[in-house]
């Protein structure tokens, strides 16, 4: 079945959302503006797009928001929407990392729904906090881990779940790429700049960055739970403030092992996400560079590749397919995936009904947020201490 579009709004209507962070010149906060926007649930309403005023109206303008609902202070934008009959129902925050927490706290003491970029904070202390806050409001808090979004992806999880490839053994995730090979943060680049600054960024970069995705990637798919970490965390570019590259042995709870490569200064790879995990019986693959293929090889059997919008295809790959198969699908639509199925539970909160199971169960929410800061702050106190086995678990 191909869902090219939602085909209605949620509750008979789109759900208003502000937007924190996003503007002019900003990297991710389009990308997820076109997600927003690709199922017609959602409607950009108001913004904190820049701290810079003049920015912030400009990038208001851009948009099409009214002059009186665009901000250059979250808290004001926060406190007024909140008061409003037609404010906000839900925040968008693609700021820095470091502003991630304060947004967040900030729109959940008003009482607004968050959908937050990754990482969920810079310390496992915030981190903590905004999954104190979560439960204590009961409101809805999506983190956008958008690999999950991807319909392989979420068979991949589906056939481990129903025992296909038997008791995991073995979970090796990898997300490397080269744009950081060059000291680009040194010469100003705005993207590079902030990222490798561990005021904004955090205790890493190549594990705030991207490591945060393989890690979720490999939670998200096999189901396991992380018991220790040995790290080791370099900065190979000289005059860096924080590393380039990561590499993490992983224990599992239940006995798995995997290893974790996250570099930014691997030549010749551009966005080169991975996962491999390898059971009793089957082995999977899957590569975000081919992401409508997943390769399962039972034990002593020859390889099968199945493909989205295939045959074989399982019904959370069947509800995440937008295109006939053969046609591409990309990280709009992975993201878009995510922005459907919280708007859903967003609705399903404010109308006091049950959400879909699906969207319940795949969409990431604080506490995969919170242990995603919670690996990286195990794997920066495990590479300090030269690789000594250190706990990711917070609860």
């Amino acid at each position: 079945m191909v869902h090219a579009t939602a085909g209605q709004s949620v509750e008979g209507r789109r759900l208003r959302v502000g937007m924190v962070g996003g503007g002019r010149n900003a990297f991710i906060g389009a990308v997820h503006r076109m997600a927003m926007r690709l199922d017609d649930l959602i409607e950009l309403k108001a913004g904190a797009l820049s701290a810079e005023p003049k920015n912030a109206r400009a990038s208001g303008a851009d948009l099409g928001l009214a002059p009186d609902r665009v901000y250059a202070d979250f808290r004001e934008m926060a406190a007024r929407e909140a008061k409003r009959p037609d404010g906000v129902e839900a925040v968008v925050i693609v700021t820095p990392n470091h502003l991630h927490y304060p947004v967040a706290k900030a729109f959940l003491e008003a009482g607004v729904d968050i959908i937050c970029d990754k990482p969920l904070a810079t310390s496992i202390g915030e981190a903590k906090e905004l999954v104190a806050l979560t439960r204590v409001t009961g409101l809805v808090f999506a983190v956008t881990l958008n690999n999950t979004g991807y319909p392989m992806v979420r068979q991949a999880r589906e056939m481990i779940a129903a025992g296909e490839i038997g008791d995991i053994r073995v979970v090796h995730a990898s997300y490397i790429q080269d744009w950081l090979t060059q000291p680009i943060d040194a010469d100003g680049q705005k993207q590079a700049e902030w990222r490798t600054d561990p005021a904004r960024a955090g205790a890493s970069a190549s594990l705030a960055d991207i490591g945060v995705h393989a890690h979720n990637l490999a939670l998200f798919v096999t189901g396991l739970e992380l018991d220790a970490v040995s790290a080791d965390l370099t900065t190979f570019v000289p005059g860096r403030r924080l590393d380039d590259n990561a590499h993490v042995l992983m224990r599992f709870v239940g006995g798995a092992r995997g290893v974790l490569a996250a570099s930014q200064v691997a030549v010749g790879n551009l966005n080169n996400l991975s996962l491999k995990v390898y059971g009793t019986r089957a082995g999977l693959e899957w590569s975000g560079e081919n992401p409508e293929a997943l390769r399962f090889t039972p034990y002593g059997e020859p390889s099968r590749m199945l493909q989205r919008g295939g045959p074989g295809n399982t019904d959370a790959a069947r509800d995440g397919s937008r295109m006939p198969g053969g046609h591409p699908e990309g990280y709009i639509e992975g993201f878009a995936n995510l922005y459907r199925d919280a708007a859903e539970l967003i609705a399903a909160r404010r109308a006091g009904r049950k959400p879909r199971p699906a969207a319940a169960a795949l969409t990431p929410n604080v506490l995969d947020g919170a242990r995603g800061v919670a690996f990286i702050e195990a794997s920066v106190a495990s590479s300090r201490n030269d690789g000594a086995w250190t706990s990711p678990r917070f609860v």
